[in-house]
């Protein structure tokens, strides 16, 4: 079938919206027509190369939409669910996932570094060309196909447009708290960029139980939306260097938890050095893979603090969109908030511009328009 999509031909070149090909579903595989699309920093790291994945790209990796086609041997879904699309569909049997950590799944991150599904191949092309969907997804398109373990059935009442945000900012800023599980109740937490993820760090502190939420920010949309979602203090770290801020307000000792949304070398060693003796420094923020960053060695022994990463919020799909949804659903989860005005596709490099100028928590696309349950499937 013919779809449109917004790809990118060229690293730092224009975000194109195109006509492709998109085929059926294979074993394994479902088809979903996109509802709405999270426009994500992590799609402005792959279009720059910062995350330098094969192209040409369909970018998008965070949405929702209705299953319309189901391959051989799908047991799952069926045709009319609604659907959170995951970019981490475990294997379920390489070693990591094995011991548990499905998100760390070695299949699904080499099919990511290729640009492909898990099964080596594409499911976009144009002109006889493949077209790599980014994270096994490629959500910014009418339509997508991804693997069965890559799309978790929703309450088929729940809003498609909020729903798309589990896919990834919700996943990793509330995965971040609730999975790594280093927040306690009464803790002082600061939580440094509050973009789409860290808005989320911030809601998933709040639902933790932290006492103190500290919100460090550039952009005054997003500090009044933090403390919209729950942080107690907010600070235009434009004005106030970020260490200094959470250690004067936490009488020099820093914070219990730091997390750090932002992805660069400067803010990770900030979340570090604004730790308290004892404390952790999560880091959550994508960073460029050639980038390394510099922290005082003796800090380790000395204060005995811990540095840890958090991929995708160590969330696994299938385990975790349902929880969110009930958290949704009792009011301890917001997701409206985050919402800006919505794009139409053809419109996406605007959504771009609106999420790198810090207008909104969350820039959100509307590939298909509005979507009606099919009547048939691909068996």
């Amino acid at each position: 079938m013919n779809v449109q999509a917004a790809v990118v031909f060229e690293y730092d070149g224009p975000v194109e919206v195109r006509t492709v090909d998109l085929r059926d579903p294979g074993p394994g595989e479902v088809r979903v027509r996109m509802a709405a699309s999270g426009v994500c920093h992590s799609d402005q790291h792959a279009r720059v190369a910062d995350l330098p994945l094969p192209l040409p790209l369909i970018l998008g990796h965070e949405g929702a939409g209705i299953v319309d086609a189901v391959g051989p041997g799908v047991r799952s879904l069926d045709v009319g669910d609604a659907v959170v699309l995951s970019w981490i569909p475990a294997c379920g049997t390489c070693r990591l996932c094995r011991r548990g950590q499905r998100h760390l799944c070695t299949r699904a991150a080499d099919a990511t570094r290729e640009g492909l599904l898990l099964t080596g191949e594409s499911p976009f092309s144009l002109d006889g060309q493949a077209l790599h969907p980014f994270s096994m997804t490629g959500t910014l398109a009418e339509a997508t196909v991804v693997p069965e373990a890559g799309a978790i059935r929703i309450p088929a009442d729940m809003p498609l447009e909020e729903a798309a945000l589990m896919g990834c900012a919700v996943l990793t800023g509330v995965g971040a708290v609730l999975n790594t599980g280093v927040v306690r109740p009464g803790d002082t937490v600061a939580v440094i960029g509050t973009g789409g993820v860290g808005l989320n760090i911030v809601q998933g502190a709040r639902i933790a139980g932290a006492a103190r939420i500290i919100a460090l920010e550039r952009f005054h949309a997003r500090r009044l939306l933090a403390a919209r979602l729950g942080a107690t203090e907010v600070v235009d770290i434009g004005e106030e260097d970020a260490v200094d801020a959470v250690l004067d307000r936490t009488g020099g000792e820093g914070a219990d938890v730091v997390f750090e949304a932002v992805g660069s070398v400067g803010t990770i060693a900030q979340a570090f050095n604004a730790t308290r003796r004892g404390g952790t420094a999560v880091i959550v923020g994508v960073a460029p893979p050639h980038e390394e960053v510099a922290l005082n060695a003796f800090a380790f022994p000395s204060q005995g603090k811990t540095l840890r990463g958090s991929w995708y919020g160590d969330s696994d799909g299938p385990r975790d969109i349902p929880r969110l949804v009930e958290l949704y659903r009792a009011g301890l989860l917001e997701l409206r908030p985050l919402l800006g005005p919505p794009f139409q596709l053809e419109d996406v490099a605007i959504a771009f511009d609106h999420m790198l100028d810090g207008h909104v928590g969350r820039a959100v696309v509307l590939p298909g328009g509005p979507l009606t349950p099919p009547s048939s499937s691909v068996h």
